[in-house]
This record gives C-alpha cells, structure tokens and sequence, in this order.
C-alpha cells in the first residue's frame, strides 16, 4: 500500500520587509513572497539509495512533485509501483523537510541514465534537443488518439477561472500555475509553484497519485508560455488538449505534433492560437 507521511515546514509563502517607494515618497512596509527552496528527492529500493533531481521549488505539494516528475521521466508507470513517500530523516534538522524519499516496490533501482540531466535543476525548464522526441518514443509514448473536442467558448473561460484560483499567486504575484479542466470548462485540480515545470509535476503526481492516470478526457492549463518540457508531461500523462496564456517554443510544437497533444497558446480576452492538432476544438460559426 501507497504510504506518506509529514508536511512540509515552510509554507508557500514568506513575509519579507520592503521598502515601498511611490511619486518620490518612501515608506516601510511588509509583503509576502513566494517562498523558493530546494527539494532534493532520493529513489529508494532495498537498500539502494540514489539522488535523482534536486530542484528549485515552493514548499508544498511536494510528495507529488516527487510522483509525478518520476511518472514523466518514464522511472515509474503506476502507484503500485511505489510503497511510499515520505521526509527524509536522517539529514541536519533544517533540511528534513526539503529532501524526499520515494520507496520502490522493487528490489533493485531502475536503470537511471535518463535522470542524469536532473540531476540539478532550476525552476526555469532547461531541456532542449530534438533528440528528445526520438527519447519520448523510446519509452514507448505514442501519439494521443483521443477523440475528446471542446467547444472554443469553453476555452476562452479557463483564464478566469485559473487565476480566480491562484490563491498563493494573490498573495505574492510570484507563482506559475497548472489546472486541469473537464471538457465542460470546470475546474478539477490546480498546483502552483514558482516553477512551471514544478507546477505540472504537481498535478499529474495528484492524479498518479490518486489513480487517475492515464487522461483521455482532460484540459491542462499553464500560466506561462507551454516550454518543450510542459508539453512532453502533458504527453506522458495522456492529456489530449494543453493551454497556455503565452506562446510556445518551436520545439513544444513539434513535441505536440508528433504526439497528438492539441496545443493552444495565446489564450485571452477573446482569442487564441492553435498550433497543433486543431480537430479537438468546436469553433462556433456565426449564423449567416
């Protein structure tokens, strides 16, 4: 059975003193930041213990960051596959609470090469090449062939409805967001982080987490611009339509392309781009 335990320390966001300076006047006031700290997760399995990412981070959520970057790196395929998560003990006192074990049903780890370029992440996405479309299918990820469509009214809402949501994100201006929608535009689960990427594994390690994965039937909606990374989670987890409020990279694109991921970008106000798999979207045809 899937076991966790422990929350983290720090909150997601921290109380800082500033100095406010507005038509030549200053004052002194207190403001609320997003809280960034690193969270280095550790694959264990019998007696074999191996770092595999240490990443820039928001506390919180942070057994899901763990599932959910391990299902999208390909070293984990369902929750069975893992008998527990859980704060790391045996580390100077300060640091417990950002270093997470992940306990492997498994005698033995799995081959980890394609972990090495993790190894030490930012909370920017940093990965590049599109050698990685040739990696994505080496792992066995084909080409989404969900027949889900959403009307483009439905679309055009989910800005709205993501930022009413961010609550960390009004406090402090500071975060990114991922969200995932039903068809019908309601809103099912929502994570922030300071880093997008982070946020994504937030969500898909919800849904591993709670065994709803794969998706066939789902939007996912990011804050920022769709990275080659975004995209490639979103394939990973199935999910047919990807959205964001700023424009993809060119390598996003062809990830999308090539595995069946209908992507929007330029999402507000009354208007978007489709750049990929257009045949998901209802448009509404003004009556002539």
């Amino acid at each position: 059975m899937l076991e966790s335990r422990c929350e983290p320390r720090a909150g997601p966001s921290t109380e800082t003193r500033l100095l406010a300076v507005d038509g030549g006047l200053a004052h002194a006031r207190f403001d609320r930041l997003a809280t960034e700290e690193p969270l280095e997760i550790r694959l264990r399995a019998a007696n074999e213990v191996r770092t595999v990412a240490i990443t820039m981070r928001t506390p919180g959520a942070d057994f899901e960051l763990a599932a959910g970057f391990l299902y999208g790196e390909g070293i984990v395929e369902r929750a069975a596959d893992i008998r527990g998560i859980s704060y790391c003990v045996d580390v100077p006192a300060e640091q417990q609470y950002n270093t997470v074990n992940v306990d492997l049903v498994a005698r033995s780890l799995p081959a980890l090469d394609v972990l090495e370029r993790h190894f030490v992440m930012t909370s920017a996405c940093g990965v590049c090449g599109k050698a990685n479309l040739e990696a994505l299918r080496a792992r066995g990820i084909d080409a989404i062939a969900s027949d889900a469509t959403v009307a483009a009214s439905t679309l055009l809402a989910l800005p709205a409805r993501l930022r009413a949501a961010q609550g960390i994100f009004e406090r402090t201006g500071g975060l990114h967001a991922a969200a995932l929608f039903d068809l019908a535009g309601n809103l099912l689960a929502l994570r922030e982080d300071v880093g997008r990427h982070n946020a994504m594994d937030k969500l898909v390690g919800w849904a591993f987490l709670q065994r709803q994965l794969p998706f066939a039937d789902r939007i996912v909606m990011v804050s920022g611009r769709s990275s080659y990374e975004l995209v490639q989670k979103a394939a990973s987890a199935r999910i047919p339509v990807m959205c964001s409020v700023s424009a993809p990279s060119s390598l996003a694109v062809d990830v999308a392309r090539a595995f069946g991921v209908t992507l929007v970008g330029f999402l507000h106000d009354s208007r978007f781009n489709v750049y990929a798999n257009e045949r998901r979207i209802r448009l509404e045809v003004p009556a002539p």
